[in-house]
């Protein structure tokens, strides 16, 4: 590990002033000042083995300051309601048409029967709703009000975490309606949570390139807003190890960073690794690009020390596997995510490590790790 103290050596070696930039850095973080940009892109671009290592050392330290050794999870379900869309994000593997021999759209009948399934076999306190955008939809946007109210007569405690900024977006276009008056009525039908999802890169550029249909970086973030004025929880995320640079993320963290300044709404922050194998981005990118373990667990230390005002960051086991999820615990990771029952967005892109773990299994997990295990509710509240 790196010397956090002032000594430094006599010998002069060309490497130093690197370090030396690095252990200022790091101490600030540690003091609980606020890491400015300029501070993310060296952390961002830093390779040299002893160095990063330095820099998790902080972060677990910084962590345990926080939530001691804590790891939280939730006992929860996706539902993936509908894989048709109408857009062409480069990322996806999991989009597909109406004509498409795999294609899908639920009713409520079989929403309401995997809910049931998730009740009686594990207990589940959520259940987290999204799918593609179905232009078939578009002429019919009382699916998805309808389906919340569905949801909400056959299960009235059940925390119902529910469409993105982008299905956001399009209920307000099909209805006329804007974006306050969409979430206002999604509430009123039964939502109490939305994800932060439809985020990927907000560096606008790179965004445009690799899901050049979505909602721009401007209208996701008046959504999430008024989400929050609102009183909407929302989580955050981001979409790394594609082609987007040290600066697109850098711009990116800024954006949410700020937003949690002005409204506190984030409930947690998700790195959402690049799963490529099956996507055309994958396919385009030399060598079709796996992102490694080290750089994973490196990005999430880097979270903890810039994103100041969020005390829960969340790793991602369907998408870097069990063994790298439990390593990330000392990295500054202090959730596990959920028990999900059911991810098809990651498996259609690719994903190789499941997509269900009970609630037993997490624990003994978390234990083995050596850290506490705690079951949460959607919005952080110790159950």
């Amino acid at each position: 590990m790196l010397n956090l103290s002032n000594n430094t050596n006599n010998k002069t070696h060309k490497i130093e002033p690197d370090y030396i930039i690095l252990r200022k850095i790091l101490r600030k973080a540690l003091s609980g000042k606020r890491l400015d940009n300029d501070d993310l892109i060296i952390l961002l671009e830093e390779q040299e083995e002893k160095a990063v290592e330095e820099i998790i050392f902080t972060a677990d330290t910084l962590n345990k300051k926080i939530n001691s050794d804590k790891v939280s999870y939730v006992v929860n379900r996706n539902i993936n309601f509908t894989n048709i869309c109408g857009l062409n994000c480069r990322f996806c593997g999991y989009k597909r048409t109406k004509n498409s021999k795999d294609a899908f759209l639920l009713d409520y009948d079989k929403i309401i029967e995997k809910i049931s399934d998730g009740i009686e076999s594990i207990g589940i306190d959520e259940i987290c709703v999204t799918g593609g955008i179905n232009p078939e939809l578009k002429a019919n946007p009382d699916y998805y009000f309808d389906l919340i109210k569905a949801v909400r007569n056959n299960f009235p405690k059940l925390h119902i975490h529910a469409f993105s900024p982008q299905e956001i977006y399009e209920l307000s276009k099909a209805t006329d309606k804007n974006y306050a008056q969409v979430i206002e009525k999604l509430v009123n039908c039964g939502v109490n949570s939305m994800p932060g999802t439809a985020a990927e890169i907000l560096a606008e550029e790179t965004r445009k390139k690799i899901c050049p249909q979505k909602i721009n970086t401007a209208e996701w973030t008046e959504i999430i807003k008024t989400a929050h004025i609102l009183g909407v929880k929302t989580s955050a995320t981001v979409l790394f190890g594609h082609i987007e640079s040290s600066g697109d993320l850098a711009y990116h963290l800024n954006i949410i960073r700020r937003l949690q300044d002005e409204t506190a709404g984030f409930t947690e922050f998700i790195a959402l690794p690049f799963i490529s194998p099956k996507t055309s981005l994958g396919k385009s990118i030399s060598g079709n690009r796996v992102i490694g373990e080290k750089r994973v667990l490196k990005f999430y230390a880097i979270l903890r020390l810039y994103l100041d005002n969020f005390k829960n960051i969340q790793t991602s086991w369907p998408k870097i596997g069990v063994s790298a999820a439990l390593k990330s615990f000392d990295c500054g990771i202090n959730d596990f995510g959920g028990t999900l029952m059911e991810e098809n967005i990651t498996k259609s892109a690719g994903g190789k490590f499941g997509e269900f773990l009970e609630e037993k299994e997490i624990i003994n997990l978390i234990k083995q790790a050596g850290k506490i295990p705690v079951r949460r509710d959607t919005i952080y509240n110790y159950i």
